[in-house]
């Protein structure tokens, strides 16, 4: 292949593919905006699949809070340079709308975005306020909300989801929890993993072998929760055959990542988002990014050799540290790929507190780029580097997404508002 086939041209080049990275194709999709989109290798693998808008307040993070949207309102109070707290409610909640319907549209069902935060159980055992969650999990909420007889199932072999520990740390709110471990189908010895568990259950033969497993664990109890492993490319399916097959109510917890839920969504964004349009060129780093006079150039290689996009316009969401989108070295974070001024503390010396579990969290987890109200970065000067770029996702200043259990909430708000900037740009 000739250099001269490597070159693509898009009205919008999304670098990142990480959840911020796919939100704004989506919204681009939508909004019939050509879009090529590359990065390296981002971070929707290590996801649970639960969409968190907003699960907890500074300072101490002590709390988990019911109403995100009542949280939003305080944190304009308290923190109003909060990425969520520049954009308003009606604009958040189309964001999630339109982004988990999209989901539903291409087979992996979510409960779409309401007033209240659920409560998501998480393979420690622990509840998570999450306002989305896949229909996979939909019904684990409903039987903790109603206190109802459940099962927790895990399998000989598996690491890293144990359902004693989930029972034992929910005994005490969940009073008719109970636990039971079996033998996954044609898996009897040896470790186990969640991926091939999943991909072995979209075969009927393994799905029928499995309900009479589950069905005689179950008892008299008609909702067992599992670890994610309901099949890789349609669970909604593999849940609802399950689910015929032995009577019972069922739902998925997610387990350590990297866990199934967050390897379907990147796996369903690879594989469909070219087949709408979408230029994708996924598990590759923009090596350089340069803006001209009609828009920016982004060069990069794959194995095939060098790579040219053309883009009328920029949204650089390459995440934090673990993708790459900042970088922490001696002399402080910086942001390796346009050399972005990064808001961050003074000095190393400040970046963590003393106890690493502090509930307060640590400075340098709220280190990121400054943008403009149109989310334009902004250069050392204060104003936008290029009226071309726009920036979503965490690698935005002043949130600290782990303890605010926000980190979906600013991906895809601030997605969306990048993109709808992107089209007044376009127009």
């Amino acid at each position: 292949m000739s250099e001269e086939d490597r070159h693509f041209s898009a009205e919008l080049a999304v670098i990142g593919t990480g959840l911020a990275g796919f939100a704004a194709s989506i919204f681009a999709l939508k909004r019939n905006i050509k879009t090529a989109q590359v990065g390296n290798t981002g971070a929707v693998a290590y996801t649970t699949g639960y969409l968190d808008l907003l699960g907890s307040l500074a300072p101490d993070y002590l709390a988990s809070i019911e109403d995100p949207w009542q949280g939003i309102e305080q944190l304009r109070d308290s923190h109003p340079r909060h990425p969520l707290c520049r954009i308003p409610k009606d604009d958040i909640f189309t964001a999630f709308e339109q982004f988990t319907s999209f989901l539903g549209k291409c087979g992996i069902a979510y409960t779409p975005p309401g007033e209240f935060n659920v409560s998501g159980l998480t393979p420690a055992g622990t509840l998570k306020p999450t306002l989305c969650v896949p229909a996979t999990m939909q019904v684990g909420s409903a039987a903790f909300s109603q206190k109802e007889p459940c099962v927790i199932i895990d399998f000989k072999g598996l690491k890293g989801f144990s359902s004693r520990q989930v029972v034992a740390n929910l005994k005490d709110r969940w009073p008719k929890l109970s636990s039971k471990r079996v033998e996954f189908p044609d898996m009897v010895s040896g470790e186990i993993y969640p991926e091939v568990m999943a991909r072995s259950l979209e075969v009927p033969a393994t799905r029928e072998k499995l309900a009479k497993i589950l069905a005689s664990a179950a008892g008299d109890v008609k909702v067992i929760g599992l670890p994610a492993i309901l099949g890789m490319h349609a669970p909604d399916l593999v849940r609802e055959e399950l689910e015929q097959l032995t009577g019972l109510q069922i739902f998925e917890i997610p387990t350590m990542p990297p866990s199934v839920p967050g390897i379907r969504l990147r796996e369903m964004f690879e594989q469909l988002f070219p087949q709408k349009g979408v230029t994708l060129i996924p598990q590759q780093k923009v090596d350089r990014l340069v803006f001209i006079e009609n828009g920016a150039q982004l060069s990069l290689n794959d194995s095939f050799g060098p790579i040219s996009i053309h883009a009328k316009s920029v949204i650089l969401a390459t995440g934090r540290f673990l993708s790459g989108g900042l970088k922490a070295g001696v002399d402080g974070v910086s942001e390796p790929l346009l050399k972005l001024p990064v808001t961050q503390p003074d000095s190393r010396r400040e970046w963590y507190r003393e106890k690493y579990t502090d509930r307060r969290g640590h400075a340098v987890n709220s280190a990121g780029i400054e943008v403009d109200s149109s989310f334009r970065p902004l250069d050392n000067h204060g104003r936008p580097y290029s009226k071309n770029l726009f920036a979503a996702g965490v690698i935005l200043a002043h949130q600290d997404w782990i303890r605010g259990r926000c980190g979906a909430g600013v991906a895809i708000a601030t997605a969306y508002k990048a993109v709808e900037e992107v089209e007044k740009l376009l127009k």
